[in-house]
């Protein structure tokens, strides 16, 4: 069976999180993806977590953790189910310059995650945008990470924000994808309040091809996100319904 998740990022401005979950599970999720500003309050995060009912197969998990403090990287992913670890995001200035630099950075992340995969958990990279420039010959950031034998987490909306087809990409690193991040855009000049993303569905990808991708590729870790949605509730409802409705694409 297919996982559906939401990543809980989406509805960091709708508190508190026990409403966002209560939420989450009367509309039909079974699943969500944590992120690192949750896991302060660690003990709260499982509390609510079991008493909605709500599993969490996969977090995001900054590389400063990972990198400095792998034990507690695993010791939280253990606390709450996590089977597989993402490392989300780097900052621009931290960002390398040219392919030896992103090459470098691959085995990095690769050397980072050592300890999480010797404790049985998978480990990947998460997307943005950036990491999909052309390098030169066609070669971008992701295709170097990927290289180092880091997994991935793809994010489909950047990927099309960048300008790639997403299921292109998707054949292109099949066998290291682990799950993928489904969101949607907006039409061109819509939506500005919600930073030019769509409901999943209701934008402007087209999914019945990515959905085909996917399963080509064998991948079956869907996590619904939206960045900036004026209303939660009402992204969560629909974009459920639109990804629950791929298994008859």
């Amino acid at each position: 069976m297919p996982t559906i998740a939401y990543q809980l990022y989406c509805s960091r401005n709708f508190p508190p999180l026990s409403a966002t979950l209560r939420m989450l599970a009367g509309t039909g999720y079974k699943a969500v993806e944590g992120y690192g500003g949750l896991y302060a309050a660690l003990d709260d995060l499982k509390a609510g977590l079991d008493a909605t009912g709500l599993s969490m197969p996969s977090g995001h998990f900054g590389l400063d953790m990972v990198e400095g403090d792998p034990a507690r990287t695993v010791a939280v992913a253990r606390a709450l189910g996590v089977k597989k670890v993402f490392v989300p995001y780097l900052v621009a200035e931290m960002r390398p310059r040219d392919a030896a630099g992103w090459a470098a950075f691959g085995r990095r992340l690769a050397e980072a995650g050592k300890p999480v995969q010797d404790a049985g958990l998978a480990y990947g990279w998460h997307n943005h945008d950036f990491e999909l420039a052309d390098l030169g010959g066609g070669v971008t950031p992701l295709d170097l990470i990927a290289e180092a034998g880091v997994d991935l987490e793809l994010d489909l909306g950047w990927v099309r924000v960048a300008g790639h087809d997403p299921a292109a990409l998707i054949a292109r690193h099949a066998g290291r994808i682990r799950a993928v991040h489904v969101k949607d855009i907006a039409p061109a000049g819509t939506a500005p309040d919600e930073d030019g993303w769509a409901d999943v569905g209701h934008g402007t990808i087209d999914w019945a091809p990515v959905k085909a991708a996917l399963d080509a590729a064998g991948v079956d870790h869907f996590v619904i996100e939206h960045d900036n949605p004026r209303d939660h509730a009402r992204f969560a409802a629909r974009s459920l319904a639109a990804v629950s409705a791929w298994k008859g694409m």
